[in-house]
């Protein structure tokens, strides 16, 4: 009985191992080019996309779209872009699994925090801003609220002078997530949509344009969900 007891925890300890994290991350990243490439994509805002071809961006998008988030970056290759992306994770476990997933689909993985003053990693984006890579951020992950955005992504673009592009995605067929995000796992082989918003300078006050960025999230995400 003693041995039944204790298996459970021996088989969350092997989930929770940097073997079986590695191999997950890898997955996860296999699956998600697969839904990139068997979707029917509709774009909206195209020519919004273009601003990351001329100059780094700090790209954004709700924690809910984050599984099909490679599209954009698919897209701006497509139109000539040759620029890295860099990606912020949280230090939390969950957001390593995360950031591993998208240094298998070829980004950078800076981790720290966006709304907890991560000095170390902000320097880094700005840097990596200020090197000609894009970054990649989800204003309200890791943990929510759902759909507020955290101060990061407006500071972030006042510090470096680089513009926010907002991006939502949404696909026909997925399976709804009983997470705060209120995320829903893409499948393959349906349409999907993304919707680009216009890029948003930060000057000024970096709390004036919060609400902004905001609002633009939004804006595309539910215009991508609306079909």
């Amino acid at each position: 009985m003693a041995g039944a007891r204790c298996y459970p925890r021996y088989v969350k300890k092997f989930l929770k191992s940097a073997p079986m994290q590695a191999a997950l991350a890898w997955a996860v990243a296999a699956y998600i080019q697969l839904i990139v490439r068997t979707q029917r994509w509709r774009i909206e805002g195209e020519e919004h996309a273009r601003t990351a071809l001329t100059a780094p961006v700090v790209a954004a998008l709700w924690h809910e779209a984050l599984p099909a988030s490679p599209v954009l970056w698919r897209l701006v290759r497509r139109l000539g872009m040759r620029r890295g992306v860099a990606v912020l994770a949280s230090r939390h476990r969950d957001g390593q699994l995360i950031g591993n997933v998208m240094r298998h689909l070829g980004m950078e993985l800076v981790s720290g925090s966006s709304s907890r003053g991560g000095t170390v990693a902000a320097d880094a984006l700005i840097q990596a801003l200020a090197e000609g890579r894009h970054v990649a951020m989800t204003p309200d992950g890791p943990r929510g609220p759902r759909r507020v955005a955290a101060p990061g992504v407006a500071r972030l673009a006042a510090l470096s002078g680089a513009k926010v592009l907002p991006f939502g995605v949404w696909t026909s067929r997925a399976i709804p997530l009983n997470s705060w995000d209120k995320m829903r796992l893409p499948l393959p082989f349906g349409r999907g949509v993304l919707v680009v918003g216009a890029p948003i300078s930060v000057e000024g006050p970096w709390e004036d344009a919060l609400p902004r960025i905001q609002a633009a999230l939004n804006t595309v995400q539910d215009k991508a969900a609306a079909g």
